[in-house]
């Protein structure tokens, strides 16, 4: 199997939020965000239910236009790809679905089918590749969309609460395939509201309640030295709004 390893010494481009709102029929779902994620790091954006992780996420991405402020790369546009908590999958086997990603991005056709089992064998698929995508378990539906993501070779990875609703075992390849990731030069940047998980995985955290980001800082000072009241009570498991 090929290893991949970024080849490229262009260092990760700083994703930089200034002032970046949204708003839908008048209601402000995210009121205006100040944030700066630099280097090759794993960032957590944690909160409780509706804190606004997704969107913050999908605006990040470039799914979504922000209503007010710019969000901004400082340099060059990087390679990046997103997993949904929901993988969005097609009507097709998990081969073809890796075809597919392969050959919108350009790949020539001779090159498609040993790279996506190359990707198959990786995340543990291989024996599932004649199977329909969309009837694979909730785990290995999870590994197939980072699969496709692991394609693509991107510099910045999104991760939408992608082990939300699996089994610990699910976890634990999700988690080893993030770590894989970033081990090759792929900077994180991932949703849960799992602490542990966070102390796992995370060398940063964005905490984000009722829409706001509340605290931005390094993981270790976030579980020791939280700065605010809302990071001490989502520590503590409380209810925050």
């Amino acid at each position: 199997m090929n290893e991949w390893t970024r080849l490229d010494v262009t260092p990760i481009p700083s994703l930089s939020l200034s002032g970046v709102g949204f708003a839908h029929r008048g209601q402000s779902l995210l009121h205006p965000v100040d944030l700066r994620l630099a280097g090759c790091r794993r960032t957590l954006v944690m909160g409780p239910n509706g804190a606004g992780k997704s969107l913050l996420m999908r605006l990040a991405h470039g799914l979504l236009a922000p209503t007010a402020g710019r969000v901004h790369w400082e340099g060059h546009l990087p390679r990046q790809a997103m997993v949904f908590q929901r993988p969005v999958l097609l009507r097709r086997s998990a081969l073809a679905n890796l075809t597919y990603a392969l050959a919108i991005a350009g790949t020539p056709r001779r090159r498609r089918k040993p790279l996506a089992r190359e990707a198959l064998e990786r995340f543990g698929l291989a024996a599932l590749e004649a199977r329909p995508a969309r009837v694979l378990s909730g785990g290995e539906q999870q590994r197939l969309a980072l699969a496709r993501a692991w394609l693509a070779r991107p510099e910045v990875l999104f991760l939408d609460e992608p082990t939300s609703a699996l089994d610990p075992a699910a976890i634990k390849a999700v988690e080893d395939a993030v770590l894989d990731f970033h081990r090759r030069g792929t900077r994180i940047v991932m949703t849960s509201h799992d602490l542990n998980q966070a102390r796992r995985l995370a060398d940063d955290i964005v905490l984000m309640v009722g829409g706001r980001l509340i605290e931005h800082g390094p993981a270790e000072t976030f579980f020791t030295a939280p700065a605010s009241h809302e990071a001490r009570a989502f520590i503590r498991g409380e209810l925050i709004w």
